[in-house]
């Protein structure tokens, strides 16, 4: 009599495990020929398909903004005649929720078993140590720098030296700039800050950054005085996330 007709094989739901099944001759399945290329095809299809839905799903943490819009080294409002009273704590269990910085004894009492990263200065400036971000926070393409011993990050961008001094020298001869504010670098890096790289996130997920005039920059402080505008909050282009 006439043979039974080969079935077409059906495709399982993840084809890149059941390819690899195959490989390995489990349950006896083994196609051959020509009908190894369904599951050959599926299976790229598959791994590629996982891929860009891995990179499309990595959101930015929901406090990261938070982080970067907030002010630190302020006086505790809680322990005004505390010593160490500085502001300068940030919980991630929290996600911001205000007030976003707190100090050492707003830690002990508020915040006890949470995941708190503390926020150190070098140049005036707000960085944070890359061992207490690098696990919860994708900092690839940021420069760190060495400061008293430990790898840190920027949390936002800073003005470009100018003048004739050594660090204006030095920027003007460097072959690395930040890709959003234009900073040099020290090393091939793609950000000088971790605002800079939420920027590019934001661009290539379709969201607008922020300017100057977002929801981000940080009020004057009573009186007006310069110095409570330290800084904006998220990087913004005043000559202005992979």
């Amino acid at each position: 009599g006439r043979s039974k007709p080969r079935e077409k094989p059906t495709l399982p739901s993840n084809p890149l495990l059941f390819f690899f099944s195959l490989l390995a001759g489990e349950g006896g399945r083994r196609p051959s020929g020509r009908h190894w290329l369904p599951f050959f095809a599926a299976a790229l299809r598959w791994l590629v398909m996982m891929m860009m839905r891995r990179v499309a799903s990595t959101p930015v943490p929901e406090w990261l903004e938070t982080l970067l819009s907030t002010r630190f080294f302020l006086a505790c409002g809680a322990h005004p005649a505390s010593p160490r009273n500085e502001c300068n704590m940030f919980c991630l269990d929290c996600r911001g929720a205000p007030p976003p910085a707190f100090c050492y004894y707003c830690r002990a009492h508020r915040h006890a078993g949470h995941r708190v990263i503390q926020i150190r200065r070098s140049s005036y400036h707000d960085v944070v140590r890359v061992s207490e971000v690098e696990d919860v926070l994708d900092i690839t393409g940021v420069q760190t720098y060495v400061i008293n011993s430990a790898r840190v990050l920027f949390l936002n961008e800073r003005p470009q030296p100018r003048g004739a001094g050594a660090a204006a020298g030095k920027a003007a001869a460097s072959p690395y700039n930040c890709e959003i504010c234009g900073r040099a670098l020290l090393d091939p890096f793609r950000f000088c800050s971790l605002g800079c790289k939420l920027v590019d996130t934001k661009r290539s997920t379709g969201h607008a950054p922020a300017t100057a005039d977002g929801d981000a920059t940080q009020p004057e402080a009573a009186g007006g005085s310069k110095k409570g505008r330290r800084r904006k909050g998220i990087p913004h282009r005043a000559p202005f996330w992979s």
